[in-house]
């Protein structure tokens, strides 16, 4: 299996050593640099390549956004995750509109970082479930303010990419109930099945568009 490589960038030593470490427990993932403000960050990238980015935003030398604004126009395909302690769904909105694939707020489970890295390795964006019930609160049309919250939390975890099966492991519910909310959702927001309805989330401003 080729090895995930990541570039950590943050401007805490500490904050960087904890994630050499959950990462390095990984199978799979190599922390391959590291760099402490945007300037670092650019050349580190332009030395090393790497397939991950993980970015702050609160440095010094331009900020996290100046700095995934520039590797992005040395690179266009640059893979970056935005790791911040900021949670309003601006933040995210803002980082995903200038390229960043993910947004995962500091305050979630370290498995969650983990999975977001796997997730946009593989193509896909993602947000960290905190971030995700944040675009949901402050971003929903009123169609989906007439969801249910169960409704709400299924199709959250449809958006972030997760078959019914998942969904119902997720939230401790039988595959059935979760299906037949999956109808009810559907027919409430017009959607001809489960690809509508992420597409509809999207353009409700749910997640970014993938």
């Amino acid at each position: 299996m080729d090895l995930i490589r990541i570039l950590l960038v943050d401007d805490h030593p500490i904050v960087r050593e904890g994630y050499r470490r959950l990462l390095g427990r990984q199978p799979g993932f190599s922390v391959v640099a590291e760099a402490g403000d945007g300037e670092a960050a650019l050349a580190a990238f332009a030395q090393h390549r790497p397939d991950i980015v993980l970015m702050d935003l609160s440095m010094p030398g331009g900020g996290g956004f100046s700095a995934a604004e520039a590797i992005l126009a040395q690179d266009p395909h640059a893979r970056i995750i935005v790791v911040s302690m900021h949670q309003g769904a601006i933040f995210a909105q803002k980082a995903m509109a200038a390229g960043a694939r993910g947004f995962v707020s500091k305050s979630s489970p370290p498995d969650e970082l983990v999975r977001a890295i796997a997730t946009v390795v593989s193509g896909r964006r993602v947000l960290s479930a905190d971030m995700a019930q944040e675009f949901a609160r402050t971003s929903l049309d009123d169609d989906f303010a007439g969801l249910t919250p169960r409704e709400r939390d299924i199709l959250l975890l449809l958006v972030r990419g997760l078959n019914g099966r998942a969904i119902a492991q997720n939230l401790g519910l039988s595959s059935k109930t979760v299906q037949n909310n999956l109808s009810q959702i559907r027919a409430k927001l017009g959607a001809s099945g489960d690809a509508d309805l992420v597409l509809k989330a999207q353009r409700a401003g749910l997640v970014q568009a993938i």
